[in-house]
């Protein structure tokens, strides 16, 4: 499977995020290592997997529609 590799400031421009809020906090939260980002030879550089992130941003966008959020935390889906 091919896969577009993405750096911090490449995916952030992409997505119209702030680096800085990629790496504080997006990474690791929402986006998981191993599945959204790799170390390339255990390295400490990160690299951004565009495409399951996109899967996952559509994903994501698509369960929130479904209902309407309530200020208590709740969704209502009347």
């Amino acid at each position: 499977m091919s896969h577009s590799y993405l750096t911090t400031a490449e995916l952030a421009e992409r997505i119209k995020y702030d680096a800085r809020t990629i790496r504080e906090r997006l990474k690791d939260d929402v986006l998981l290592e191993g599945i959204h980002y790799i170390r390339p030879f255990g390295g400490r550089k990160i690299l951004y997997l565009w495409e399951p992130i996109e899967r996952d941003m559509q994903l994501y966008s698509k369960e929130e529609s479904l209902g309407v959020p309530m200020a208590g935390g709740g969704v209502c889906y009347g």
